[in-house]
């Protein structure tokens, strides 16, 4: 019969293989996990390998996304559509099994864990999205969402400040189906970490609010079970497992060592590991009685058609709650959302409301929320400046509220961003966060991990500028939009007014499975007019706002948010002056870039080469629309503390120096 041990070292094998093929990769750790791995997957996990996105599966997180080939390993080994031959090509182009777990490319990989400490993150808003769908959704002896997230940490996770922001939230909203699993070996990259990492961790997480199982051995499987058993037997607290592994097990010489984490073993030492473990094949081969120990195909297909039973009663029971749960889970926007979005729209338009942008996102909000029930949102205790919060929101952190739709996340602008990453990929929901414009740097990664994976997560920023005055240089943003620009797959929306910032919410939440940055002002921006195709071009990125009349211009203003106006007032100046000028909205500069030739050469045509390019941030971003020939109005130093009006006259966006740029462009 075979046994644990066997089983695990399968996962061993696997792992100290494929690094030493590559070359290049991190045996230690799943060497160190593979005896909590094995009882993990065997013993509690529930999941499809033949259906990796049923629903209703336990998520399960690699936080220490080094370890990729730990995941791997359990992947091909129970079923999943990861042949021996991805596992070969380990971190090696166009495969399947990339240097650290990408959720694009690997099936059964739930979110792209690398950077530390966001795979916790990202379990966080795993388990908030199981807690506040099953409030939503579950009813008297018929639970439909019902599922555990278990995530796998090391040390470098737990130094990375974002564990904390994410953990003491987990406490604060009680996740208990949130299972933490620490992989306290004591090594990172550096060495033993005694000598940088000395921190309580279990009473650092007590005071979180979890429930901490100390001291487990990590290579007992016994000691294993039954902490996971006690985890997932209670509701209350999210737990965290402190399990002491050694790093490398297995491995005569290098176990216990830096020299397992980050590097191949080594041929000699892999033979030595080999017979150290018993493992008395060769490399890649795994015999039938292993792989029958560990196939969970018609398990998990039994699983899965389990739930759907379930699911069919609920739905005899529930049918309209059921209907409104399988559109959410699938992805699906309402029925009525294209019709009433748009003429949300158009009314903005039409109404024209002289309001910060700010305020027209707030209003936009109030308009969307009703229409799309998995719409969550939340701010970094900035809920009252970002306006955020709409009339019906309701706290779906604290309590069990079925109509929960609010999270209150505190200051904590990096585990939020990475949280609302969770939320998007657990499905279900289409989550914002939101905080000023110039803490996005406390955020960024987390938002390069919404473009990278890709998550659906609507990140929202106000105080855009300069323009948000007395508070200064520290909370004035400069670089941020073209810090956010450079991001790929990454949309970042800076509307003019009202109009263009409904535009860009209703743009954002249809684009699916992919994330936006939507960038609003705290002053107020005079409304524009347009044409009904000009507020139906908001949608290609850029278009034509304004052509003098009856005459060919001479040159080009490109500008966006608030400084639309200042380019306006300019453009009507010049006029006068007999110099003919084109206003240009470019509210998203991805979205422009990505228009075919034919429109992007109608809107900044070719042979006009006169072109001033008008935003209070950076200059730089915006030399390769007006090039050699043009200039920038815009900032090449960091803001001063004194009102806007004073502000923007100091850094030269006023309608004298945009008017004399042009004329000195056209020459």
């Amino acid at each position: 019969m075979t046994t644990r041990r066997e089983l695990a070292n399968a996962v061993r094998a696997l792992a100290m293989d494929a690094v030493q093929q590559a070359n290049s990769g991190h045996p230690g750790m799943p060497m160190g996990m593979a005896d909590i791995a094995e009882v993990l997957w065997n013993d509690f996990l529930q999941h499809n390998p033949t259906n990796p996105k049923w629903f209703n599966r336990d998520r399960f997180v690699l936080s220490n996304g080094h370890g990729s080939m730990l995941q791997y390993a359990l992947l091909h080994l129970t079923g999943y559509d990861l042949p021996m031959d991805q596992l070969k090509r380990f971190r090696q182009l166009h495969s399947k099994t990339a240097g650290h777990p990408e959720a694009s490319e690997t099936p059964g990989v739930e979110t792209t864990t690398g950077p530390l400490g966001q795979g916790l993150a990202n379990a966080v808003g795993f388990a908030l999205a199981e807690k506040v769908l099953a409030d939503h959704f579950n009813r008297p002896g018929h639970e439909i969402v019902n599922h555990h997230t278990y995530v796998f940490l090391g040390d470098g996770c737990l130094m990375e400040g974002i564990s904390h922001e994410v953990a003491s939230l987990a406490g604060t909203w009680k996740l208990g189906k949130l299972v933490a699993i620490y992989d306290d070996n004591g090594i990172s990259i550096d060495g033993e970490v005694h000598g940088w990492f000395t921190d309580n961790t279990p009473e650092r997480f007590e005071a979180y609010g979890w429930n901490v199982v100390r001291g487990v051995d990590g290579h007992d499987a016994e000691a294993i079970k039954k902490a996971i058993t006690a985890a997932t037997s209670q509701s209350d607290k999210p737990t965290l497992i402190c399990a002491r592994t050694i790093i490398g097990f297995g491995s005569p010489h290098k176990q216990g060592k830096e020299e397992s984490h980050g590097s191949a073993l080594g041929k000699d030492e892999v033979a030595l590991t080999r017979d150290a473990l018993d493992w008395r094949y060769p490399a890649f081969e795994i015999p039938a009685e292993i792989y029958a120990g560990w196939d969970h195909k018609k398990a998990g297909a039994e699983r899965e058609q389990k739930w759907h039973d379930a699911v069919a009663k609920y739905t005899a029971a529930f049918p309209e709650l059921a209907g409104e749960f399988n559109r959410r889970i699938a992805g699906e926007l309402p029925s009525d959302w294209a019709e009433k979005s748009q003429a949300f729209v158009e009314k903005m338009q039409a109404d024209a409301p002289d309001v910060a942008s700010r305020k027209a996102s707030q209003m936009t909000i109030d308009a969307f929320a009703p229409l799309l029930p998995e719409l969550i949102g939340g701010s970094a205790d900035l809920a009252g400046s970002n306006l955020t919060k709409w009339k019906g929101s309701v706290d779906a952190g604290n309590g069990r509220d079925p109509k929960g739709n609010y999270v209150y996340y505190g200051v904590r602008e990096f585990g939020m961003s990475a949280i609302a990453n969770g939320l998007a990929l657990h499905g279900g929901f289409i989550p914002y966060d939101a905080t000023f414009l110039v803490f996005s740097d406390y955020a960024r990664n987390a938002v390069r991990m919404s473009a990278l994976i890709p998550a659906h997560a609507i990140h929202v920023y106000t105080h855009d500028s300069i323009g948000l005055g007395e508070d200064g240089p520290t909370h004035q943003p400069v670089e941020h939009l073209a810090s956010l620009r450079y991001i790929p797959n990454n949309q970042v929306w800076r509307p003019c007014d009202a109009a263009e910032s409904a535009m860009s919410w209703k743009l954002a939440i249809e684009r699916k499975g992919n994330p936006a940055c939507l960038v609003f002002s705290r002053q107020n921006l005079k409304p524009q007019q347009r044409s009904a195709q000009q507020l139906a071009d908001i949608a290609r990125g850029a278009y034509v706002l304004s052509d003098p009349q009856d005459t060919k211009f001479k040159a080009i203003l490109i500008a966006t948010g608030s400084e639309v106006e200042l380019a306006m007032e300019a453009a009507r100046t010049l006029a006068q002056q007999n110099v003919p000028v084109r206003v240009v909205s470019m509210p998203c500069t991805e979205v422009f870039d990505a228009q075919p030739l034919e429109y992007r050469e109608a809107v900044l045509p070719g042979w006009c080469r006169a072109r001033v390019a008008v935003e209070a941030a950076s200059a730089d971003f915006w030399r390769k629309y007006v090039g050699l020939d043009g200039d920038v109005v815009g900032m090449t130093t960091f803001g001063a503390s004194a009102p806007a009006p004073q502000l923007f006259e100091h850094f030269g966006f006023t309608v004298t120096h945009v008017a004399d740029t042009v004329k000195r462009v056209i020459g």
